[in-house]
């Protein structure tokens, strides 16, 4: 290794002689300091070494004081350390405390030489697994990168399946629409206000945006009557709950978002259709979907009546706490600001996207 460099440093410069001498033989190129505080002023001077050779007692800064000052600047600059026969403890010391390797007073040649091409090659092991794992975390760093990216193009591509469930719903539906998106806006902010994770509001709005997808599965004369249906006809409009849920349970990443279609028509007191499920039986998306549901449905003009005030929509879901509505839900309602939906509805009817974001 003809173009390593190493600084030998001993008080005895006849020793600093022999020593470069023979290291010289072998073809590495050295440079001498005289004590501690020497080889600390070449090596701050920007002269570069592979490793360092002291001995370990030196009057001014021994070799011990120069490995715990160097090692602080040049953690991964290697040193053996030289010592007679009776310093072995305080040698095993400094290897204790960063030192690679100690050779004992008087050495020979090949010892010499030995010690030094283990120490430069630990050293370019090292430097090659540092080499290594930075090229790994770069690896990584990019691999994650494009799983981010994948991913984000793969939720551009469910909001797209979405948007395309929802434009069959409306072609048979033309008044579910303006419901769906604003119900779905609705939801989500009252989930957002409950602090819920971003994962779980998306899972509970894709399940309130398609909450009517069963609908599809109504016969029209069913579906589209104008007049008051009869009991039979009630008992397979019900129905959507469940037909809503085999659509959407066949597409993988819709499967969490069906539990909530399949439930949103459940009370909490257990009233409700299509399994009568009561309290926490309702998956969480479904309860906040059912406050925001009623509050979409008093908003909004019918034929048999006017939308209703924010303040009978309030009065009416604190009526129902715990028959219809989750009580600690209701809560969180009721502690929102009476403007936050008459926003919402003015942003929906502004969008052009049929998903609200979350």
């Amino acid at each position: 290794m003809p173009n390593d460099r190493i600084l030998v440093v001993d008080d005895e410069e006849t020793i600093r002689e022999i020593v470069c001498s023979m290291l010289g033989a072998a073809h590495f190129q050295t440079r001498q300091a005289a004590n501690g505080l020497e080889a600390l002023a070449i090596l701050e001077s920007g002269d570069e070494f592979d490793l360092v050779l002291s001995d370990l007692m030196m009057a001014g800064m021994d070799g011990i004081a120069l490995l715990e000052r160097a090692k602080e600047r040049y953690p991964d600059m290697p040193f053996v350390m030289v010592t007679t026969v009776h310093d072995i403890s305080v040698a095993l010391q400094a290897i204790h405390n960063g030192a690679y390797d100690y050779l004992p007073k008087p050495f020979e040649r090949e010892q010499l030489l030995n010690t030094v091409r283990r120490a430069l090659e630990n050293r370019r092991l090292k430097r090659e697994n540092d080499a290594y794992r930075t090229n790994l975390e770069a690896l990584v760093a990019a691999r994650t990168q494009q799983w981010r990216t994948a991913l984000s193009n793969l939720e551009k591509s469910y909001d797209i399946t979405l948007e395309a469930l929802g434009d069959a719903l409306d072609a048979k539906d033309a008044e579910t629409a303006g419901h769906t998106r604003r119900v779905t806006a609705f939801t989500i902010a009252i989930a957002r206000k409950m602090g819920l994770p971003k994962e779980d509001m998306k899972v509970i709005a894709r399940g309130a945006f398609l909450h009517d997808i069963g609908k599809m599965a109504i016969p029209d004369a069913i579906l589209l009557k104008p007049g008051k249906l009869t009991n039979e006809e009630m008992a397979i409009m019900r129905e959507h709950c469940y037909r809503g849920y085999k659509i959407l349970s066949r597409i993988p990443f819709l499967a969490e978002a069906a539990e909530i279609v399949y439930s949103h028509q459940e009370f909490y007191d257990g009233s409700g259709y299509p399994r009568h499920l009561k309290g926490e039986e309702i998956p969480l998306g479904a309860r906040i979907f059912a406050i925001a549901d009623t509050l979409d449905a008093m908003r909004s003009d019918r034929p048999y009546r006017k939308a209703q005030s924010i303040e009978a929509v309030r009065k009416e879901v604190e009526a129902w706490a715990g028959r219809q509505f989750d009580p600690q839900i209701v809560k969180v309602f009721l502690d929102m600001p009476d403007n936050i939906w008459e926003d919402l509805r003015k942003d929906i009817n502004a969008a052009n996207s049929s998903i609200p974001k979350v």
